[in-house]
């Protein structure tokens, strides 16, 4: 993963034991203090809730032990790998994408963020600017044009 990527991680890390984990403790702790816990949906909620987040704070950690990150600013060359950012061209709209790829736990593609794991990156992994890659979208086939192939 990127170093922008550890960082989001390490923060929603922080925020869920420093923030989420202790007012998700007083929900619980005031939810007791209405009676009989058996049909109590606040206490029920709030269960779920501390189940949820102990689950991300275990994956998080477990991530984040095992992160082994990348720093692109460091990656040059003209052959797409990971960390660069690709400018592509639609065949069929002439639409203009731009594209980062990252690590599959920061990938957003709204923000131009694309997993390395994603079928679009695999078909760009290898290609040079100029070259075309088709690639199979649950909308049928389709192709674009590498324009520019940047890192950092």
């Amino acid at each position: 993963m990127t170093a922008e990527g550890l960082t989001n991680l390490e923060e929603e890390l922080r925020h869920l034991r420093n923030t989420a984990r202790p007012e998700v403790i007083r929900a619980i702790a005031q939810a007791r203090e209405h009676g009989d816990l058996s049909e109590n949906a606040e206490y029920h909620a709030a269960r779920d809730r501390q189940s949820f987040i102990e689950g991300r704070v275990s994956e998080l950690e477990d991530k984040i032990a095992r992160a082994e990150v990348i720093d692109v600013s460091k990656l040059s060359g003209k052959t797409i790998k990971f960390g660069a950012k690709v400018t592509l061209i639609d065949e069929d709209t002439d639409e203009k994408l731009i594209y980062q790829i990252v690590g599959q736990d920061e990938a957003d593609v709204k923000q131009g963020r694309l997993a390395i794991t994603s079928p679009l990156a695999r078909a760009l992994i290898g290609k040079n600017a100029g070259d075309t890659v088709e690639v199979n979208t649950p909308k049928g086939e389709k192709a674009y044009e590498i324009r520019r192939v940047k890192f950092g």
